[in-house]
């Protein structure tokens, strides 16, 4: 089984980069949404360290907001322990898809945590700034604050494309990118 992970910048389209490639993906942030609502367990860890902003299950996305807007230490913290579950979870998701050909990681985190491995294929996807911006304000509960404080938590873009073995180019038409995805798809299998 050969990983690939899915690099690039908040927004640039990395889900949807990841979806093209036809194999088994796992998608940190679908598993984190799915943690906050059905996740007793961090819930109640995530109440215990931070009291003042947790106090009904399921977890709602305004106090994850509230947290993290309040105290940028917060944002760690928050992390720390959903990383867990979402590990785990991943770890899930690589045993069940073990004699797939491709799997590929759409982890936001994925160097920064530390997730890969050596041999990973990594693939950053490049988008123009404004684009990113576009689509990042049609969001439901984009926030520029928390952008930020997101942004100052990961490697820099510099590093992730320097450490990619592919690039793709995402101007948001579909043609280019899933014609870039074959392209790799025929180069790695």
């Amino acid at each position: 089984m050969k990983r690939i992970g899915i690099l690039g910048d908040i927004g640039s389209g990395k889900t949807y980069v990841a979806k093209c490639f036809g194999f088994p993906v796992f998608n940190a942030d679908l598993e984190v949404a799915k943690i906050y609502k059905n996740n007793r367990k961090v819930f109640n860890k995530l109440k215990k360290e931070l009291p003042n902003y947790f106090d009904s299950f399921p977890i709602k996305k305004e106090e994850i907001i509230d947290a993290i807007l309040s105290n940028k230490r917060n944002l760690k913290k928050i992390i720390k322990i959903v990383h867990h579950e979402v590990r785990k979870k991943m770890n899930n998701f690589l045993k069940k898809n073990k004699h797939k050909k491709l799997i590929v990681l759409d982890v936001p985190l994925l160097l920064e945590n530390k997730i890969n491995k050596k041999k990973d294929i990594l693939i950053f996807v490049e988008s123009e700034k404004s684009e990113i911006l576009k689509r990042l304000k049609k969001r439901k509960n984009f926030n520029m604050k928390i952008l930020n404080n997101f942004k100052k938590i990961q490697l820099s873009l510099v590093l992730k494309k320097k450490k990619s073995q592919f690039i793709i180019k995402n101007n948001f038409k579909k043609n280019s990118v899933k014609t870039r995805v074959k392209e790799i798809i025929n180069n790695l299998i």
